[in-house]
């Protein structure tokens, strides 16, 4: 017998846990792990921009009007360039003081503009992606867009997703009356489609004076969140229904442990994986849905910057033949979705237990 005990290991090897095993799977896909370093690459921007370490003079007007890219070169319809002025012949002054009263003071005006003319300052005539009407640089305008939409995209997940978990699991966890009233809750968001609601929600708090000081983007974020819990609540209730009865819970129960604990200690982790990858999902969600709001006027106030402001800006332009500033916001945002969407996708892999 001491025998047999003496070969048997000391001790049982620990099993890698849910996110350990996610983490070495997720590590295994090339597309996955590239979409997060383009990710991480828009993060690290928009934290810059943030703090003024790029695209801080982003309105400042540095270049004529619909200056090209520097790519295509100088505009050929221009005679005269930027900060030139054309020679003029000089008239010789004429006295007019017999019949002119202010003849006198035009004198003393004129040496008074001289000293407070403001020097005209030489604007660039191309830009490294051409300049919007203002003469703005296109690239620290994406740059300062990104900031807008990625940050409503970010925050606005973050809260729809502590809210639809929060009723997902009370609805799911208690049941009965509390389940009815969620349910029906749920019930009356998704009886309407969501690009109305949105604009109604929209619509309303526009116009509400307690949430005037709330407008630009606390607003959007706001409306977003409000309307984008529903997915995620009825993912997690259903976890929650199928968790609540499981033996783990049932033994938590057995000694003691409260309700609340129950819930949020012992059954959120156990879903937590599919929390996760809802945020991932509406983020992107979200993103669009800013881009949206601000090309309608709902959005991002006029006062800054945003994808969905650019868009609506370059409607215009588009119009006679300034395509840069659309290119720009749509290429953009275009690569932050699709890296995002397949990150998600990958994250959404490593993490389904199915494949353990």
């Amino acid at each position: 017998m001491s025998a047999v005990l003496d070969a048997l290991p000391a001790s049982a090897p620990s099993s890698p846990g849910l996110w350990r095993l996610a983490y070495k799977r997720l590590l295994t896909d090339r597309v996955g792990i590239t979409s997060a370093f383009v990710v991480a690459f828009f993060l690290l921007l928009i934290i810059a921009s943030a703090f003024g370490f790029l695209a801080g003079d982003w309105n400042k007007e540095v270049g004529v009007s619909y200056a090209n890219p520097s790519f295509l070169g100088a505009a050929d319809d221009k005679s005269v360039k930027a900060g030139e002025s054309t020679k003029q012949d000089v008239i010789p002054p004429v006295d007019i003081s017999d019949v002119d009263p202010l003849a006198p003071w035009y004198a003393e005006w004129e040496r008074r503009t001289k000293e407070i003319e403001v020097t005209q300052v030489n604007k660039a005539e191309t830009l490294p992606f051409g300049g919007d009407k203002w003469g703005r640089d296109i690239v620290k305008k994406t740059i300062k867009g990104a900031q807008s939409s990625i940050i409503v995209g970010l925050v606005a997940a973050v809260i729809a997703v502590v809210l639809g978990t929060l009723f997902g699991a009370l609805a799911g966890y208690f049941g009965k009356w509390v389940g009815d009233f969620f349910e029906w809750f749920y019930n009356v968001f998704t009886s309407i489609p969501y690009i109305l609601l949105i604009l109604a929600f929209a619509a309303v708090f526009a116009g509400s004076p307690l949430l005037a000081q709330f407008r630009g983007i606390p607003m959007v974020i706001l409306i977003l969140a409000c309307t984008g819990w529903t997915g995620i609540y009825r993912l997690v209730r259903a976890e929650y229904i199928k968790h609540r009865s499981r033996e783990y819970v049932r033994a938590a129960e057995a000694i003691g442990a409260s309700d609340r604990r129950r819930m949020f200690v012992h059954i959120l982790p156990n879903v937590s994986h599919v929390v996760l990858v809802q945020l991932s999902l509406h983020v992107v969600q979200f993103i669009k849905a800013e881009v949206i709001l601000s090309f309608l006027g709902f959005g991002v106030p006029v006062e800054s910057v945003s994808w969905g402001t650019m868009l609506a800006e370059a409607q215009n332009e588009l119009v006679i033949g300034k395509w840069w500033q659309l290119t720009a916001a749509a290429a953009s945002m275009a690569v932050l979705v699709t890296a995002f969407s397949m990150f998600t996708d990958a994250l959404r892999d490593a993490l389904d237990p199915k494949l353990k």
